[in-house]
């Protein structure tokens, strides 16, 4: 009997790919903690660059160790760099908007990404989005109109960032269809950081501000977090069911809300919650359906 067909083995394995992606999630929400704290002094890029100029030596390694120097180089580098930049973009507007918005509520906002995944599909890929989908992304947006309360004493354009954000990591995602197969998750992430890192070096013709006692040790933090939230994410759909797993991303709001709770003493409104809520449902709604469609394509 194989290990598929063993009983309880199936759900172990969703039960480690649903600990694995809780664990993820937590560290991204530990390196946005740390970005918040340091972006009073540091600009956005000078974050970001010091964040890539760590991981990428690391991504380096795993590939050189686990598959070779050829594993390094890609035959559609333009694509890699296109989706760097794309990346540069998306975190600048994420973490300038964590200099002005609660943790909470510039994460809520950025759960907007697979409502403009959905959306953008239809025009970038040729995709068939079907009216179920097209109502789920009318209704996620819906929510974030909740959350950002247009034309009333809550709203702060610091809240269209995080959009901006989604929007650019949506793009990100999207431009991965172009990434050639033979390019492993290795080789991927290697280049999304080594483009930032290049890209970003030029912050170092800016004023950085003196090191403060726990800047190196808050810098550090981004980058390790950062690093390990995206691989062990990414490990987690490798092991478990993305119905399962996928739903879990949006955890990444309760830990903020403690992380914002502890560190700045913010408790996030009722609307950051109900709006929250209607982007997740309609969130999940969108992935679930667009795998479901996968799977019923014919091969």
């Amino acid at each position: 009997m194989t290990d598929a067909a063993r009983p309880g083995t199936a759900s172990a394995g969703s039960g480690a790919a649903v600990a694995v992606m809780c664990t993820g999630v937590l560290c991204l929400v530990l390196s946005d903690t740390a970005s918040k704290w340091l972006v009073e002094r540091y600009h956005p890029l000078q974050l970001l660059f010091v964040r890539s100029l760590l991981a990428a030596p690391v991504f380096a390694a795993l590939i050189l160790w686990r598959q070779g120097p050829a594993a390094l180089r890609s035959s559609r580098p333009g694509v890699h760099v296109l989706r760097g930049c794309l990346a540069i973009a998306a975190t600048w507007a994420f973490i300038l908007a964590l200099r002005h918005l609660a943790l909470d509520l510039a994460t809520a906002l950025i759960f907007a990404a697979p409502l403009f995944i959905a959306a953008l599909s239809k025009p970038l890929l040729g995709e068939h989005v079907g009216r179920d989908r097209w109502a789920a992304v009318v209704a996620g947006f819906a929510g974030v109109l909740v959350v950002v309360r247009p034309g009333t004493a809550a709203f702060e354009p610091a809240m269209l960032l995080p959009i901006l954000a989604a929007a650019l990591y949506a793009g990100m995602m999207i431009s991965a269809r172009f990434v050639p197969k033979s390019d492993g998750y290795l080789t991927l992430t290697f280049w999304m950081t080594l483009v930032p890192a290049i890209l970003c070096s030029a912050t170092l013709l800016l004023d950085w501000p003196a090191l403060a006692p726990l800047d190196p040790w808050l810098l550090a933090m981004t980058a390790v977090f950062g690093t390990l939230g995206v691989s062990l994410i990414s490990q987690a759909f490798r092991m478990g069911r993305a119905s399962v797993v996928a739903p879990l991303d949006y955890t990444a709001l309760l830990w903020a809300s403690l992380m914002g709770w502890i560190v700045w003493g913010t408790v996030p409104s009722h609307w950051v919650y109900l709006g929250a809520a209607i982007i997740a449902g309609a969130g999940l709604y969108v992935i679930l359906t667009e795998r479901r469609a996968r799977r019923a394509r014919p091969a």
